[in-house]
């Protein structure tokens, strides 16, 4: 069993060139369009309530947020180390055309340039699982994600399905994970496999 033990806000930059120096290639992406629960799952991941704040508005942040994050393996009490990088959301309408192209710009750089991600996770509300925005980050994900990267896609809410409803996205996307941040169903799952990745040891087939 692997689990969070300890998580730290390290800082907020605006684009790429501001994000803070690494060597390492441990930096887990966490995307999402706006208001899909992407700071409650970075809350619940580290039993963090304040670690990543939720805003009554969505689209507002609009800054690359980093955290230094600490996993622990419990059957070898091995610690490794990663930084949990929280990227504004996307697709909010509520902004300037221009605050927006910016805002969008600096993503799309960051996507393609930070050589030190090792994990993108495409966050999607499993209400909403086939909108345009998120196919297109699929694609824009696949296009430009290189081979030592990882992409990981996780539906949000899952406990606002039913089970037939449940089934039939499992179907749909049979490599994806699925949790609930408020009934903590399935954070052990998604935490050991972006542990796992980011150790290199997974099977992607």
């Amino acid at each position: 069993m692997v689990e969070i033990v300890e998580s730290t806000f390290i800082t907020s930059a605006p684009n790429v060139q501001s994000a803070p120096e690494s060597l390492e290639q441990n930096e887990v992406v966490f995307m999402a369009r706006s208001n899909v629960g992407k700071s409650s799952l970075l809350n619940a991941f580290t039993n963090h309530k304040g670690l990543a704040k939720v805003s009554s508005t969505p689209g507002k942040t609009r800054l690359i947020n980093y955290f230094d994050v600490t996993f622990i393996n419990r059957e070898t009490e091995e610690k490794s180390y990663a930084k949990f990088v929280d990227l504004p959301g996307f697709g909010y309408a509520k902004v300037s055309k221009s605050i927006k192209s910016d805002w969008e710009k600096n993503l799309t750089d960051y996507i393609s340039q930070r050589e030190q991600i090792k994990l993108f996770i495409h966050l999607i509300d499993s209400r909403h699982p086939d909108l345009d925005i998120d196919r297109s980050v699929t694609e824009f994900l696949l296009d430009n994600c290189r081979e030592n990267q990882y992409i990981l896609q996780i539906f949000t809410k899952i406990d606002k399905l039913n089970q037939k409803e449940q089934s039939a996205l499992r179907r749909e996307f049979p490599h994806a994970l699925m949790v609930s941040s408020s009934k903590k169903r399935g954070l052990s799952k998604a935490i050991q496999t972006v542990y796992d990745m980011l150790n290199g040891e997974i099977n992607e087939n």
